[in-house]
């Protein structure tokens, strides 16, 4: 793709003459994004927040940028912590965990396969178990599924924040301080696999990619696979990144000005450092689908169809070795086919940990 060159500051004052259209396209992309079936109430909390009691190992957790400061039973199998994150400036935030049957995290020697399941834009730690079945996915008792909060836009991602860094360091945050808390204190083991959708699924590719051996798999439903792609591309997840007020250009920068850091967050950019990974890519091409209302469409859906498809084919390019693609035409960005696309990749995902589907 061709995008023409400018120095930083004529770039930062071009946001401003594009940001009437992003706000035009970000009310579609909200409505595209946001669940359209209700969000499932969550059952009362069957304990009483905990902290008073202190997690386990709670005081070294400190130690190393984030602490548990609560836990909250929310269903069985469902735990909450409420987790204070330095990488996130002291804010804290909430992880989800389903968790095996047998899981006692006052056991030391039990060390669990783990799944991370990331959520989307416009959602948060709770929507993989308010919008699908995957509490009741009998396949996933055998391992300890970890759901953590990623912001509403935070896009996987330590922020540029005009070359300043911190806060928000959601990649930081996932990667190096609750993954080791997980590890140390709550039953998770160094055998991991990652899956998610939208947002979600680019965080899953970024992950695996910029992580090496941290994950032996990984899945992406629906997501953001090349925003690099085209003019049409990048100015959609400017969009995103605009959402709630924000600047977009915190994110990642511009395009043109910082488009290194760009390709260091685009999947196709990283096609090398995945192609010795299992790989799931899914997608629709935004038209009414079989799981769709008559009539529903979605250009959010078409654009990451046509990013998952450039990736999939650079990834044949660079020689990947175990490559699924479920491109299954018509459908919409819609939790009903991210539901469907879950269990379709669960076998190459938990074959990849070892565990019998």
């Amino acid at each position: 793709m061709q995008r023409r060159t400018a120095p930083q500051g004529a770039a930062v004052t071009a946001v401003v003459t594009f940001r009437a259209r992003v706000r035009l396209v970000l009310a579609a992309l909200i409505l595209a994004l946001v669940p359209t079936t209700p969000t499932l109430a969550a059952p009362a909390p069957a304990s009483a927040d905990v902290s008073e009691d202190r997690a386990p190992g709670q005081g070294e957790s400190g130690r190393q940028g984030a602490e548990v400061v609560a836990v909250t039973q929310v269903a069985e199998r469902q735990v909450d912590l409420s987790v204070r994150s330095a990488a996130l400036g002291g804010r804290t935030v909430k992880v989800r965990l389903l968790t095996p049957d047998g899981w006692n995290p006052a056991d030391r020697r039990q060390h669990w396969p783990t799944f991370w399941l990331l959520h989307g834009c416009c959602g948060d730690y709770t929507s993989w178990t308010s919008m699908t079945d995957v509490a009741e996915t009998d396949s996933l008792r055998d391992v300890l599924v970890v759901m953590p909060e990623a912001g509403w836009n935070g896009w996987y991602s330590d922020w540029w924040n005009y070359g300043e860094g911190g806060d928000p360091a959601w990649e930081t945050f996932h990667t190096v301080e609750l993954r080791q808390l997980l590890e140390r204190d709550w039953g998770a083991g160094r055998n991991r696999v990652v899956a998610g959708l939208s947002m979600g699924g680019q965080g899953a590719l970024l992950y695996a990619a910029r992580h090496p051996g941290m994950f032996k798999a990984t899945a992406a439903y629906s997501g953001s696979a090349h925003p690099l792609l085209n003019d049409e591309s990048v100015d959609r997840i400017l969009g995103l990144f605009a959402g709630q007020g924000n600047d977009p250009l915190r994110v990642w920068g511009d395009p043109v000005a910082q488009r290194r850091i760009w390709q260091a967050h685009d999947p196709f950019h990283l096609a090398k450092r995945l192609k010795s990974l299992p790989v799931y890519l899914s997608c629709g091409d935004g038209t009414a689908g079989p799981l769709d209302t008559p009539g529903a469409s979605s250009a959010l859906e078409a654009d990451f169809n046509r990013q998952n498809h450039a990736l999939a084919a650079e990834l044949k390019r660079v020689g990947a070795k175990d490559l699924t693609t479920h491109f299954y035409g018509a459908g919409t960005h819609t939790w009903r086919y991210w539901e469907r696309e879950l269990h379709a990749s669960l076998p190459m995902l938990l074959g990849a940990l070892g565990v019998k589907g």
